[in-house]
């Protein structure tokens, strides 16, 4: 599972940043955030224990307050990170309980304006930074290596973002910006530094961002305008089939943020669930999604929760951290049931291309070949250089070859003399629908059959089964050398 990371936001008031409402370690052990002391203008950092029986606080005070743009990042072994502003530059310590006071073991500084804290390493004991310039971002390893913060690499462009999509932290996807203003998203080895390698392009001109990945599945929660409009879709790593647009995912009137995946759901992304923060103007709740189901799945978020934030466990337990009053540090198990069985015939279930999705072409030669899903009640964006890949039969669920076509109508053969039917027999029978074309998975009006895929539709249908069994790192990431 890959936590976001929520950059610190403006807001009016005397202070001009609110703190993220709380970041998780890696593993899940601990938490830390920034709270304010008695209600003032002076800010505390908070680090939650949450791997016991039961959720605990323990507040980490300096000599003096903390500045709400001050980052937190809480490691493994229960140490805070955090990363404090002033004179230009950025000073990193190790916050830890020590007694009645706080011990703090002072890292060293980065020169920079903007500097943003990723998402921990899968260790747990590893810390990256992003600190942007003028044309250029610097990568830095601010803590967990030998000699204070180290340079990583420098990289054209503005980065932001940031995901890890193996288990060892080794490849870490950023979304950069170019000087046009276009934004792709790109792999960077951190171990050798070096170019970085574009991951994800759905669309010669769109704009790809990668919210979430999760390594054990491979499944990759995107966002991008290549469908025509903003929406969030989801593919898999190393596949080259196309990216799914989920109408699920992009309900009206309703902001959807992923925030969280089920880890230990190894080479089935599928059956990965998606943890949803759904907001509108009176309302803040959250939602599940898989990428085998079609709708979402609503809950009733607990009250105090700190909104976007969570985890999920590898036996399917989804947990809430919330702040109250009265529980000030409390953390809800939800159970999330399994959705319905669909109550169709017992065949593999296919899908025509949506047509709520403009077709549109992607780069075959990127890191995700157009990035890659394997069926659902969605639209599809998909690669149109290369050649339209051939239907396989239907492995998982919502896999989904082409529709077959149906005949076209010929001279009927002269019927024998037969008494005149009765006026409710006179409409012609219905054609029964071929066994291979179920009913259409979203609500419109369906395509037309055909015997081949028109023109920038790709086919949707169960990728090879190299895709489907095992997703690979891409194809494109720099290796290590060896010797």
């Amino acid at each position: 599972m890959t936590a976001e990371v929520t950059e610190p936001a403006r807001v009016p008031g005397p202070s001009a940043f609110r703190p993220a409402p709380l970041t998780v370690a890696a593993g899940g052990g601990y938490a830390a955030r920034l709270v304010s002391v008695d209600g003032a203008d002076a800010w505390c950092p908070e680090r939650w224990t949450l791997d016991g029986p039961e959720p605990y606080a323990v507040r980490l005070p300096g000599t003096q307050p903390e500045d709400p743009a001050s980052e937190l990042m809480p490691l493994a072994d229960g140490r805070v990170l955090i990363g404090r502003r002033a004179d230009g530059r950025h000073h990193f310590s190790l916050l830890y309980p020590s007694g009645p006071e706080t011990g703090e073991l002072p890292l060293g500084a980065v020169e920079s304006e903007v500097l943003t804290l990723l998402p921990p390493a899968p260790d747990g004991a590893r810390v990256y930074a992003l600190a942007r310039h003028e044309d250029t971002t610097a990568l830095w390893l601010v803590c967990g290596g030998a000699f204070g913060p180290e340079l990583v690499t420098v990289l054209a462009g503005r980065c932001s973002g940031g995901a890890w999509l193996d288990a060892s932290g080794r490849l870490l996807a950023l979304d950069r910006t170019d000087p046009e203003g276009r934004t792709r998203t790109v792999t960077v080895d951190v171990e050798h530094g070096g170019e970085p390698t574009e991951l994800l392009r759905i669309a010669e001109d769109s704009n790809d961002r990668l919210l979430l990945a999760d390594p054990d599945s491979g499944l990759l929660l995107v966002r991008s305008d290549a469908p025509g409009t903003d929406r969030i879709g989801w593919g898999v790593l190393g596949s080259q089939l196309p990216v799914r647009f989920p109408e699920a995912l992009h309900p009206e009137n309703v902001t959807v943020t992923p925030f969280a995946l089920q880890p230990g759901q190894v080479l089935m992304p599928e059956a990965c669930a998606v943890a949803l923060r759904m907001t509108t103007a009176s309302a803040d709740w959250v939602a599940v999604w898989q990428p085998r189901q079609r709708e979402l799945r609503h809950l009733a978020a607990p009250e105090g929760w700190l909104p976007g934030t969570g985890r999920w466990t590898t036996d399917g337990w989804l947990l809430l951290p919330y702040s109250t009053p009265v529980v000030p540090c409390g953390l809800e198990r939800a159970s999330v049931p399994e959705p319905a069985a669909p109550a169709e015939p017992a065949q593999p279930t296919t899908s025509a291309p949506a047509a709520a999705s403009a077709p549109v072409a992607a780069d075959a030669g990127n890191g995700l070949g157009g990035a890659a899903g394997q069926g659902g009640s969605d639209g599809a964006v998909t690669p149109t250089p290369t050649p339209t890949p051939t239907p396989h039969t239907a492995q998982a669920p919502e896999s989904a070859p082409l529709p077959a076509a149906e005949p076209e109508p010929g001279p009927s053969p002269e019927p024998e003399p037969e008494p005149e039917p009765a006026v409710a027999d006179a409409a012609p029978a219905p054609v029964p629908t071929p066994a291979s074309e179920p009913a259409p998975l979203m609500a419109g009006p369906a395509p037309a059959a055909a015997a081949e895929p028109p023109q920038g539709v790709g086919v949707v249908g169960p990728p090879p089964p190299l895709a489907v069994t095992k997703p690979v790192p891409l194809q494109q990431a720099p290796l290590a050398r060896v010797g």
